[in-house]
Formats: C-alpha cells, structure tokens, sequence
C-alpha cells in the first residue's frame, strides 16, 4: 500500500529525476552536435604555425559549456551552434589567432566607464574565441567567470578555458537574446557598428557563408535575416 504522503515523496523523486535527466540531455546535446569531426574540422584549416593550433580545444570548449547551460537555448540549438561558431572562426581565423592582429597599439580603454576603470599598464583588446575587448567587457566578464578581467586581461589569451568562458559570457549576454531575428541580428551583436549598413559587406558575407555551411553540416535550416 502506498499512503498519501509516500506518493508525494515518490512523485518528488520521479519529478526531480526528470528534471536532472533533462539536464544532462542538454549538457550531452551540446557534446553531440559539435563532435570531433565538426570541431577539428574548422580547426584543421589552420595554418601549423597558428598559434591557436595548440591552445582551442573541444574539451576546453565543452568544459566551459558547462558553465553556461542556457548555451543552445534560445533557439535551434544546431542554429545557435553554427551562428556561433560562424563568428569564432570569423573572430580567429579557423582558430588560428588567439589575440588580435597588432591589437596591442589600439587602444580599447573607455575612459568614461567608471565602473570599470582601465589599468594603465593594461591592453583590452581582442582575445578569445570572440576577440572579448574593451574595458567594459573585460571587467564585467571577469567578474562572472572568476578572473581579474581588468587587472589580469592576458588571462583570456593563455587559459583555453577561460577563453571559452568569455566568448559564451558575451554570447549568452549580448547575442543570445537577438538570435530570434536571424543571423543578421548577430552579427550586429558582435561588430555591427564596423560591418553593417555598408561597412564592410565583405565580412558580412564571409560571416553569412561560414553560418550557412555549417547549418548544412548540421541539418538545419539557417532561417531568414542572414546579412545586417
């Protein structure tokens, strides 16, 4: 016989079974689709002498998924992994570059942004899977993932998995939550002030061609609103 208060313990366990295999499902699901063959296959177009070659990984991309387990929800979940990794291998170059091309004789302090004031002896531009830059990423993104994000911006150039981290805190916070409206809508996320409207329809299509290849290699529909 099962009393009332047993079927209440039992339905709790079952409902928080249910909601744990959900999870891993979804941590598993991530894992599934970019599998070795998709990972190194944008890896292996890389030059040997990238110095990227060594350093991005599909383990220290699925440990940093980890961290973020609304990566894969906003849509599509094969659609936000193909726009995302459109705009690494844009951002890196097949996962060639780890900082960005002469980046340290730019200058990427926002002044006015107190709340995240620059180290003087410090560069903050583009590093990572996403070329994270500016002050006012750094700081706020480091204070998310666990790293000294002002103090410390190198950190995002030679910790693999911290590198993934900032990429998926910018993903998660600032484009995420315009994949609804196309790919367009992301690539205005990451550059738009530079490449859209007429800025340089040249890596608007580069972005747009890897996103479209990669929805083919994954079985999905890449949707309307590709260019911005």
């Amino acid at each position: 016989m099962v009393f009332p208060y047993m079927r209440n313990c039992l339905l709790v366990i079952v409902l928080a079974g249910i909601l744990a295999g959900s999870v891993s499902v979804k941590a598993q699901s991530v894992a599934d689709i970019v599998t070795p063959e998709f990972f190194n296959g944008i890896l292996d177009q890389a030059d040997a002498s990238c110095e990227g070659k060594n350093f991005y990984s599909r383990a220290a991309f699925l440990e940093a998924v980890n961290s973020f387990p609304q990566f894969g929800t906003a849509d599509d979940i094969r659609r936000e992994i193909a726009a995302f990794f459109a705009h690494v291998t844009h951002e890196t170059g097949h996962f060639c570059f780890i900082e960005e091309i002469d980046g340290a004789t730019r200058d990427y302090c926002d002044e006015t942004n107190t709340q995240y004031p620059c180290n003087p002896d410090k560069g903050y531009y583009g590093r990572g899977p996403i070329q994270l830059s500016w002050n006012f990423n750094y700081g706020p993104a480091g204070q998310s993932i666990g790293f000294d994000g002002l103090n410390s911006p190198e950190t995002v150039a030679t910790d693999p998995v911290i590198s993934f981290k900032t990429a998926l805190w910018y993903w998660v916070n600032s484009v995420q939550p315009v994949i609804g409206q196309g790919f367009g809508a992301t690539i205005r996320a990451i550059n738009g002030a530079i490449e859209c409207d007429g800025g340089n329809p040249a890596t608007v299509q580069a972005r747009i061609n890897y996103y479209t290849e990669y929805c083919n290699q994954l079985g999905v529909d890449p949707g309307p609103n590709l260019t911005c």
